[in-house]
This record gives C-alpha cells, structure tokens and sequence, in this order.
C-alpha cells in the first residue's frame, strides 16, 4: 500500500478560513484522459495548465487529504524570485545558475498571478509586497552585505534598511538591519490553494479529496489508481506528491525528508496593534538559512504574527511529538525575544509541515514510464518551484518542447544518498551545527 507523509498539528493557515464544504472523495470506477495526484501547489498547477491548453481533456484530481490539509496550506507563504538555496551560506550561487533561477521563478510567478487574475481569486491570497532579509547579528549583517553584493552583480534591484527602518517596518527592535527586495509575492497558501483548487472545477475537471492512492500499476497502454473506494483509469499521470513519490518506487534513497515548522499567534487586539507599531503586513526571510522567518498578517482571521524556524531530518515522515514540544518552547523563545512588548500574548497554534531536499538541490522530474510524469522535490521552495515544476510536467506530458521543460530535462537527476544511518547522522548533525551557528537569528 502507498502511503503518505505525516505532517503534525493543524493547518493553521486553513484554519483561518471561513469553513468550506469539503469536496467527495472518490467512490467507483472512472475513466479520465489525465490523472493528477496531488492536489498542491504542483497538481493544481499541472491542471490549470492542461485546462488551457487542452480544454476538451478530461482530468481527475486526487488528493490524500483535503485542500491546503497538507504541506501546500503549512508553508510560511513566500513566492520568491530570487536565489533562495536554504543550503547555502546567503541563498546564492553562481551567476549563470542563478539568473537560470530567476527566470523560472518569475515565470511560476506570473503564471500564478495570470491564474489568480483569470480565475478571480480573493485578492488576499496574492500580494505583491515584496520581503526582507532580516539581520539580527553582526555575521547576519555580513551576509547581507554580501548577498547585496551578489544581486548586483545580477542587475537586481534591493535596497539596504538600517534598524531604524527596520523599527519602523516590524515595531521592534530586534534587528540591525535588512535587505529589502521588490520581487517576492506573499501568498495566504491555504486561500491560494483552496480558491484555485474549486475555481478549476468543471464537468472536464473533478477533484477528489480524502481518496489516498493505495496501488497504481499500468494497464496496457493506460493506468489503473486505486483508492479505498474507487478506481481510476488514465492515459497520463502527473505525479504532484513532493517527497511522497519514494512511496510510489521512484527516486529511492535519492531524497531528504526534512520538516520544518510554523506558530502563529492568537489575534491581535487594537491596543495591542497600537503598541506594536509597525506595517500592518510585512514577511522576513532570515539572513541566516537556518534562522527565523516572521511574517505579519491581517486580514481574513485578523492581525497576527507567524513565527517559523527550526528543520528536523525525519526519514519515516513521521516527527515525535517530543519532537514537536521542543519546537515549540523554541518558537515561545523567538516570538518573545523579538515582540516583548507583546508578551502577554500566546501562539496559538503549532504545526508541521513536510518538504523535500536532494543532495545536488535539483527536481525529481521527467517522464518516469510511458504516460507516467514526476513533478517533485521541492528543495523547500514549494510555492515558486511546485508551480515550475507542475507546469513543466504537464508541458512535457502534452509534448511540448518548452525551454522549461529543456532545462529541467538537462539538469542531473537527485544524487543517492550514503546508506540510511550515515545519512541520518550527517544531516541531522548539520542541522544542529547550523541552527547554533545561526545563534540570534534563530
């Protein structure tokens, strides 16, 4: 049986939401031209685009859970632009690479907008506000320095905030300075998610939500997915499912689970807004990968601050709760150390959320069998590169030949990992080394 990943506490993001209807989940026997397993930021994406380009198609949806349930509604919403490697010392790399980054991430971006506009999403669900490497420390100031440097020598445009701007931006005191940068949408992922997810749905294109896919084999020229309740017969499957895709036989010990991890806090009071001060919305990236991202919201759910930090590497897909209370003390500490003047103030909730790394950070794409496509591994950038990677798969799987699609096909397939226990003891010792190293950015 196919199983799925794990992802502890509640859908924070989706939580916010008015309560929806959920959709069915899949009863019976149906034929389709195309299936699409996984109804996140790659799934929906890969339908949206066979929608358009082929509007007579047929098309299935399977989700394991329900939209935004899973990681695609428990990422700290940022659709970046630019260079972001989290394995990096400052997100960048080499130039040439780097710029063949941009382009793509801004192609996902705009596709993403195109839909939001086209479909008429809530405006919530997609900003355009652009973010900020916040330093907290002297050696975050350094990277900085030098990540400003490297966006230079690319032509793009930032702009250096001393900690008086950064006060004026955040209401707190916290940081010595940051690197603004225009380009960056910030997304409420669950809205996202969820409103293009039923906008799509017509006669030509149905989705599923709790129907896990339990057994996919092929069938002739076709192939057959079974669920608890039903079966599905496609020509194409696109295979949307993140680090899942071990579970389906492919990509084996190619692959590193990490989970990393999200608070938010309760709604903030009108006394307490005065006190704090500030952007009523505003999202930091640490300067240090391995540091804290903070966002504040409002909107739909109210005023409130999310805090997310800290990776664990977990193999099984399956954190311990020990696992999770830690977390949690740690974001206590970091939501405290950076709003004290909010300390009467509780994080409401606490989750986890699955993402998916390779050694040499590159997709696990391309067409694995006759009719049956990858659209998977992340590298932890799940909004931007889930849209890539989704759109790149259905462009493949309808034959065409885009530039995309070439670059994706060029590039190397996921390293093997070292044997499981190796594996473990490296990873999860780099983690920790880095998150001390990180010290007051976490």
């Amino acid at each position: 049986m196919i199983g799925v990943s794990k992802n502890p506490g509640p859908s924070a993001w989706n939580d916010l939401l008015p309560e929806r209807k959920a959709l069915p989940s899949l009863e019976g026997n149906l034929t389709s031209d195309w299936l699409i397993v996984g109804a996140g930021f790659a799934g929906l994406s890969a339908a949206h685009r066979i929608q358009k380009e082929a509007p007579n198609d047929s098309i299935i949806i399977l989700d394991a859970q329900g939209l935004a349930s899973g990681p695609a509604g428990r990422n700290s919403g940022f659709m970046i632009d630019l260079p972001h490697d989290l394995a990096s010392d400052d997100y960048g790399g080499q130039l040439q690479n780097d710029r063949k980054t941009i382009n793509q991430n801004r192609y996902a971006i705009s596709f993403a907008k195109e839909a939001v506009e086209s479909l008429k999403l809530p405006k919530e669900c997609f900003k355009e506000i652009g973010k900020i490497n916040g330093a907290a420390t002297s050696k975050g100031m350094r990277h900085n320095n030098d990540y400003a440097k490297h966006l230079s020598k690319l032509g793009e445009k930032h702009e250096k905030l001393d900690a008086h701007l950064m006060r004026n931006i955040t209401g707190t005191n916290y940081y010595k300075g940051g690197l603004f940068t225009p380009g960056t949408v910030m997304i409420q992922p669950a809205l996202y998610i969820r409103a293009l997810g039923e906008k799509m749905l017509s006669n030509r294109v149905r989705l599923y939500e709790s129907s896990p896919v339990e057994e996919l084999h092929n069938v002739g020229s076709d192939w057959q997915a079974k669920t608890p309740n039903g079966l599905v017969t496609a020509s194409k499957v696109i295979l949307a499912v993140n680090g899942n895709i071990e579970n389906f036989g492919y990509f084996n010990n190619s692959l590193l689970h990490i989970y990393t991890y999200g608070s938010i806090t309760q709604r903030l009071t009108s006394e307490e807004i005065k006190i704090l001060g500030g952007k009523k919305e505003w999202g930091i990236t640490p300067a240090d990968p391995l540091g804290t991202t903070v966002r504040r919201v409002c909107g739909v759910g109210g005023d409130r601050i999310v805090i997310r930090n800290r990776f664990t590497y977990e193999p099984n897909k399956d954190p311990k709760q020990s696992t999770i209370d830690n977390v949690f003390r740690s974001h206590v500490k970091s939501f405290s150390d950076r709003f004290p003047m909010l300390k009467d103030k509780k994080l409401e909730k606490t989750w986890g959320g699955h993402l998916t790394l390779s050694r040499n950070n590159v997709a696990a794409f391309g067409e694995l069998k006759p009719g049956l496509f990858s659209a998977c591994c992340q590298n932890g950038l799940g909004t931007v590169k889930g849209t890539l990677h989704g759109l790149a798969a259905a462009d493949l799987a309808m034959g065409k030949e885009t530039s995309l699609v070439k670059q994706l096909l060029n590039s190397p397939p996921p390293k093997k990992l070292p044997f499981k226990p190796l594996t473990k003891v490296v990873v999860s010792s780099r983690i920790k080394l880095g998150e001390f190293l990180a010290r007051k950015e976490l």
